[in-house]
Order: structure tokens, then C-alpha cells, then sequence
């Protein structure tokens, strides 16, 4: 499949000027309190499947956020790319990285990512998806377009922040989700953040959604977490967190399903 980039036009905005780290800073509070994340997974008996992880920003939580800035807003962006293409595009590049850091980045070459990003629809969402012949070969889907920035400008794998993996593993009759911290500092470094900005929005309304939606091919016998809606049919379930909850404490998101 090609890169395509639909009608792209980025026209400077109120976050221009803001200094990289501030932006940084500014981007997480952002993230954290104003946008909805649905990880969907849909597993066949063979152990075949999708995955698909859809971030949306929620308006009226964004709103309440930037106050006046948000009606100066000028944002279109319509893009949709498969990682692979990039690690295409940029081979030169690629070929003089280390054999390590080309194996993470060979595990996103299926990846297919979409980006929409409308200020005049108000509409703000990416979707990345993944199809799949073993579960246990889904990258870690999450990281994908810090990924990407670094193909495209050639940053070092050593300087993301990450401080949490996530995988999968599906034996035909038990699935986990399996979250493990990889940094220790870097998860109380992000703690600490994460708290002073949930004091900093406190007095807002806000949305910041974490769901994961679950389909088996069998009925589902029991569920690790017992907040878990399970569906009329018994095959599928639902399971909400808050976002910045999950960042606090990543591991609170593991599962374990067993099916009948």
C-alpha cells in the first residue's frame, strides 16, 4: 500500500511561539484531560485478528481548556501512511541504524495509521490499526508516532521517555494483556507530572476516557478484572479506566481472559 497524504494545510496557531518543552508540557495536559482512547481487538479462533487504537479529542473538554484560544484554532490535516512506507522513504537512513533499533522498527511495518485533524468540522482523531496471523506480533501500538517522528528526523530510540511496554499473547483459550514498567524513574518522573496536572484541571469537567473493547471467538469464562462488562453473548467485553489513571499506574490495565 502507498503513503497518501490528503489535503494537508497546517496555518500557524496560538502554540507556534511556545517554547518545546512548555509545548511538551502543554501538549500532556491537553492529552490527559481532554481526549477519549478505545483499544478494540477483534481475535479469531486461529488466533488471526485486528487491532485497532482510536484517540479522539473530546471538544468540550478541549474547549474548557483553552478558553479563548480554542475558536483561533486553524488546523487541516488529512493524512494517511503504513509505517513501512517510512522506513521505505527514509532507507538511507535506516540502513545505518543498529540491528536493534531496526528490529523495533520492522515490528510497525504493517501498521496503518490515519490522522485527521479539522478545526473547522472540530474534529481530531487518529486511528491505528494492525492486522494480525499471532497477537504476540503486535508492536506496541502506542509508540507509533513518536516511531515515525524519529524515522522521518532521525532521533535516537534512546531519548524517548517510554517507561511501559505493552504486548499480547492468545493460546486459543487464554488472552492476556501484558503491561510491564520498563524505567522505573521514568515512571515517578511521569508520576509526579501526572498529579500536578490533575490539580491544575480539577476545577474542569472533563473527559479523558480509557476503553478497551474485547471480541473472542468463544463465550468468555472469566475475567482477571471484575469491572468488565461482558456482552449478552457472552464473547465479548468492555472495560473502562481514566487516562491519566492508566499513565499513574500502567500495569492496572493487564487482563487475563479465559474463554469456555
Amino acid at each position: 500500500m502507498k503513503n497518501s497524504t490528503n489535503n494537508v494545510y497546517l496555518k500557524s496557531n496560538h502554540f507556534a511561539k511556545i517554547p518545546m518543552k512548555k509545548y511538551i508540557a502543554l501538549f500532556l495536559l491537553v492529552f490527559l484531560n481532554s481526549c477519549q482512547v478505545t483499544e478494540t481487538i477483534h481475535l479469531n479462533q486461529d488466533g488471526t485478528g485486528k487491532i485497532e487504537i482510536n484517540e479522539l479529542r473530546d471538544e468540550h473538554s478541549y474547549m474548557q481548556l483553552m478558553g479563548e484560544n480554542y475558536s483561533k484554532e486553524e488546523v487541516f490535516r488529512d493524512t494517511t501512511y503504513v509505517f513501512q512506507d517510512l522506513i521505505m522513504k527514509h532507507s538511507e537512513t535506516f540502513s545505518r541504524l543498529p540491528a536493534l533499533e531496526k528490529a523495533i522498527f520492522q515490528k510497525f511495518g504493517a501498521v496503518k495509521v490515519h490522522v485527521k485533524k479539522n478545526s473547522y468540522e472540530k474534529e481530531f482523531r487518529t486511528t491505528i490499526t494492525q492486522n494480525f496471523t499471532k497477537i504476540e506480533q503486535v508492536a506496541d501500538l502506542y509508540k507509533t508516532e513518536e516511531y515515525a517522528d524519529d524515522i522521518e528526523n532521525n532521533y535516537a530510540l534512546v531519548a524517548e521517555e517510554h517507561y511501559y511496554s505493552v504486548n499480547y499473547d492468545f493460546d486459543g483459550s487464554v488472552f492476556k494483556r501484558i503491561v510491564k514498567i520498563t524505567d522505573p524513574v521514568e515512571l515517578k518522573k511521569q508520576q509526579d507530572k501526572i498529579e500536578g496536572y490533575k490539580m491544575q484541571v480539577s476545577k474542569f469537567k472533563i473527559t479523558q476516557s480509557y476503553v478497551l473493547k474485547y471480541h473472542f471467538p468463544r463465550e468468555i469464562k472469566s475475567v482477571s478484572n471484575l469491572n468488565a462488562k461482558i456482552s449478552e453473548d457472552g464473547k465479548s467485553l468492555e472495560l473502562q479506566f481514566l487516562i491519566a489513571d492508566c499513565l499513574v499506574n500502567p500495569e492496572s490495565t493487564n487482563l487475563e481472559v479465559v474463554l469456555e
